[in-house]
């Protein structure tokens, strides 16, 4: 049995172009968790860096409980992180270039 296929959209019916969105609303962030406007770019890139250390740690301390594909999307999520580290080393090396 052969099964009818629908016909697909007009052609102008379609648009591809992206949606930009815009808020209708600015944000607003929460006051418990605010960076001092003062901190300057090396201190704030020096705490991410070591942040972005910590998580790496943490996930593949974390990889080692788990088997399988869980395992591995961890470890390549520790991946990404290890390579955030990476970049953000790279800017504070950047911005503090050792003498």
């Amino acid at each position: 049995m052969v099964k009818p296929t629908p016909n697909p959209p007009e052609s102008n019916t379609l648009n591809l172009k992206p949606a930009i969105l815009k808020p209708s609303i600015p944000h607003n962030p929460s006051a418990m968790f605010v960076i001092a406007p003062n901190i300057d770019t090396e201190s704030l890139l020096a705490h991410a860096c070591e942040s972005l250390a910590s998580a790496s740690v943490m996930a593949s301390d974390f990889a080692t409980f788990l088997d399988g594909p869980q395992r591995s999307m961890l470890l390549g999520i520790q991946q990404v992180i290890m390579l955030a580290d990476l970049a953000v080393n790279r800017a504070l090396d950047n911005v503090a270039p050792l003498d």
